[in-house]
């Protein structure tokens, strides 16, 4: 196994790793905006826009030192192919990759290797739903039926969506029970809309009665995106989001344009995933991205310029308390909920042999950004993680999960971004 360390100065940490790089600076805008386009996330240098405190030098290397064993003993030991980055007050700690984004042609896997995050797409999604709240183009409380007419279900809000309250089944699980859609055809999202926009399908529950987490929220915020910005909703994410903020190898995956292109995914016994009907629908999943491009995200979270404070705490809010419990569901985010006030918010995801975790912790400044490309649950350990930098959050680093599976480990670059 090759493992290669980079030694960068602190400077270059108090910055943002990336910001290091020679040309790699975040693209200037001009400041006249054509009132034609959609609003848009300010296209600044995010690094330098919030201020963070300096990890100590023994804070540094503790931190390290556990993250290090962490990636030895889950992530290297179970086989994991994917990338996984760890940082905290705008200094990454660690950053690993390992395996392969195409094993039969025996492509490495990179820090510029972009993989299906999965359900973390909802993240993204949400953000620009909230910066067209922001601009007064949609309100939170709105119906989804006052944009997309054909929506049946009239109580339902473009809140109830975000927070999965909206009681709409999943539209895969409608597509296999009920048998609405033609298999060797693959649905995309304006199909996703007619499916229960042309057939009786009934809510699980009434809108805002509970939580029910399902994709079908997701697809029809793509759709809600799309009209009110008069863009497709990839164009849209990559104008909105992605080009401001910096994420370079982020973007939304469309199968006639990308299915030749991406990293490949695999099952546990290594065997390539097969595309399948689904695999057009995007909002709810359908992104492709680095660990350090979702950073770059993270981090722009913290400036003030990102969205309002108000808007941003709606977003990190939870909405279903029927049930007791820690976890708890905002506007686009997963979060924990402790008896003791605190919270942090994150979000899974799986799609096909993708697996992928993303934690944003405010208390702390701590970012956990773990993708993998091969149906392997330990990179659900990643998480764990998140317990290493607070003693207020009761997550520790226990044995690893089972495995689903795992093929040779392949290449294994380690980053070590502290200097030492």
């Amino acid at each position: 196994m090759k493992r290669i360390v980079i030694v960068l100065g602190m400077a270059c940490l108090m910055t943002g790793f990336y910001q290091c790089k020679k040309g790699d600076q975040t693209e200037k805008i001009a400041k006249k905006v054509d009132p034609n386009l959609p609003p848009r996330y300010d296209s600044i240098n995010w690094f330098t826009s919030s201020k963070n405190k300096k990890l100590s030098k023994k804070d540094t290397r503790t931190y390290q030192n556990q993250i290090n064993d962490f990636y030895d003993k889950f992530w290297l030991s179970g086989h994991v192919s994917g990338g996984m980055l760890v940082a905290k007050d705008g200094q990454i700690l660690f950053e690993g990759y390992n395996g392969f984004a195409d094993v039969e042609k025996q492509i490495p896997l990179t820090a510029d290797t972009p993989i299906h995050i999965a359900s973390v797409s909802k993240v993204l999604t949400s953000l620009l739903v909230l910066k067209l709240v922001e601009h007064k183009k949609l309100t939170l409380d709105q119906t989804v039926q006052s944009v997309l007419p054909s929506f049946p279900y009239p109580e339902t809000t473009i809140r109830n969506l975000l927070s999965h309250r909206s009681g709409l089944p999943n539209y895969a699980h409608v597509i296999d029970n009920q048998k609405l859609w033609d298999k060797t055809q693959q649905i995309d999202n304006q199909g996703v809309l007619d499916l229960f926009a042309n057939n009786k399908v009934d809510l699980i529950s009434k809108p805002n009665t509970k939580f029910m987490y399902s994709n079908t929220n997701f697809a029809l915020l793509a759709l809600i995106v799309e009209k009110t910005t008069k863009m497709p909703f990839p164009k849209a994410m990559k104008y909105m989001l992605l080009d401001p903020i910096g994420m370079k190898h982020t973007f939304v995956f469309e199968f006639d344009r990308d299915k030749d292109k991406v990293s490949s995914s695999y099952g546990f016994k290594g065997t390539k995933w097969a595309w399948d009907h689904l695999d057009k629908v995007y909002g709810d999943k359908n992104v492709y991205s680095t660990p350090r491009d979702l950073y770059r995200l993270d981090f722009a979270m913290y400036s003030k310029k990102f969205l309002p404070k108000q808007l941003l705490d709606e977003a990190f809010t939870g909405y279903s308390y029927e049930s007791k419990g820690i976890k708890n569901y905002g506007l686009g985010f997963r979060m924990m909920e402790y008896e003791n006030g605190n919270k942090f918010m994150y979000h899974n995801g799986w799609w096909h042999g993708n697996y992928s975790v993303y934690v944003h912790d405010p208390k702390n400044h701590v970012a956990i950004i773990a993708f993998g490309n091969q149906q392997n649950r330990r990179v659900y350990d990643a998480f764990k993680l998140v317990g290493i930098f607070s003693n207020d959050y009761p997550i520790t680093l226990t044995a690893p999960n089972s495995m689903d599976g795992g093929g040779p480990a392949g290449n294994v670059v380690k980053q070590d971004t502290v200097k030492k």
